[in-house]
């Protein structure tokens, strides 16, 4: 649900979440290459770090503000927001807290921007339950490996046949419902299989039928996401993405054929992930690309979402 009741003829923001109870999943990662492609694609784009303690989101963003001056270069910077959990001795004073600072940044948001893009803590809090409850689209980055399979559902050790669903899975079943009750709409729930292996290999496979069988029961849909690239890792201390401008002014070094190849997954993934785009972004976006044109400069990732 959305803090506030949409008026007649204003529209809300698309609310993108990235979810996951495990660490390392590369929900930071995924979250700010969404955010970039949309702001390549026109779209006004918001984001918020509900994890204030790692603040892995928040910190990915400062750096690519900090590298954006040092290096002289344009990188397109969302409206971003850092949300701090309640650190007092009452449960109740800490989730009022919490749900105060949330709305805000919401309010502030939700009608000056197309897509609000909000990364979660990879645990339990009630920030988290409140961010799934009013995912549009909710984006789950997966290692692909079964002890990130565990947090959504169980393996019968003999077999690798599904047993049943986790915790994190029901929760998720929950916050569908929710928000079903609340205003009519459907989440369109996304599994990526993260970290990739370029091989074949029994692991790979058993992993997929395991997705492949939940994806059945709880109705989300698999996608591949990012294969394990090093380049993924050298990104974040400058805040880049594989969309940016792959020249040795923007990168710091000499692209490689693996940043090349970085940019193609990450391009199939987005257009998997079928998000939408408001008419007034796709005319900024043409705009821009016409421009590009006029000046004979290459515009590099002109359309990154089908």
């Amino acid at each position: 649900m959305l803090v506030q009741p949409i008026k007649e003829g204003t529209q809300s923001a698309h609310v993108v979440v990235l979810g996951n109870e495990k660490g390392g999943s590369g929900k930071s990662t995924t979250a700010l290459h969404i955010a970039v492609a949309l702001m390549k694609a026109g779209q006004r784009v918001a984001t918020i770090d509900l994890d204030s303690r790692q603040k892995s989101f928040t910190h990915y963003i400062e750096n690519r503000r900090a590298w954006a001056q040092r290096a002289g270069v344009k990188l397109e910077q969302p409206t971003h927001f850092c949300v701090a959990r309640g650190e007092s001795a009452s449960l109740d004073a800490n989730e009022a807290q919490e749900f105060a600072s949330f709305s805000a940044a919401i309010s502030a948001i939700e009608r000056s921007h197309d897509v609000v893009v909000i990364d979660t803590p990879g645990n339990d809090t009630y920030l988290m339950r409140l961010a799934h409850s009013m995912a549009d689209t909710l984006v789950t980055p997966l290692n692909d490996s079964f002890v990130d399979f565990d947090v959504l559902g169980q393996i019968d050790p003999a077999t690798f046949s599904v047993m049943g669903e986790s915790h994190y899975a029901e929760m998720v079943r929950e916050a569908r419902r929710q928000r079903r009750l609340v205003d009519g709409k459907l989440m369109d729930w996304i599994v990526v299989r993260n970290r990739l292996s370029t091989l074949s290999s029994r692991n790979k496979r058993l992993v997929g039928e395991g997705i492949a069988e939940l994806s059945k029961r709880l109705a989300f849909r698999s996608v591949d996401g990012f294969a394990e690239r090093v380049v993924y890792r050298e990104f974040f201390p400058r805040g880049l993405t594989a969309l940016d401008d792959l020249d040795e002014t923007t990168l710091g070094t000499r692209p490689s054929l693996s940043h090349v190849t970085a940019r193609e997954e990450v391009i199939t993934l987005l257009n998997a992930l079928h998000l939408p785009l408001s008419e007034n972004g796709k005319r900024r976006a043409a705009a821009r690309a016409e421009w590009y044109s006029v000046m004979d400069q290459p515009l590099q990732v002109h359309d990154v979402i089908a």
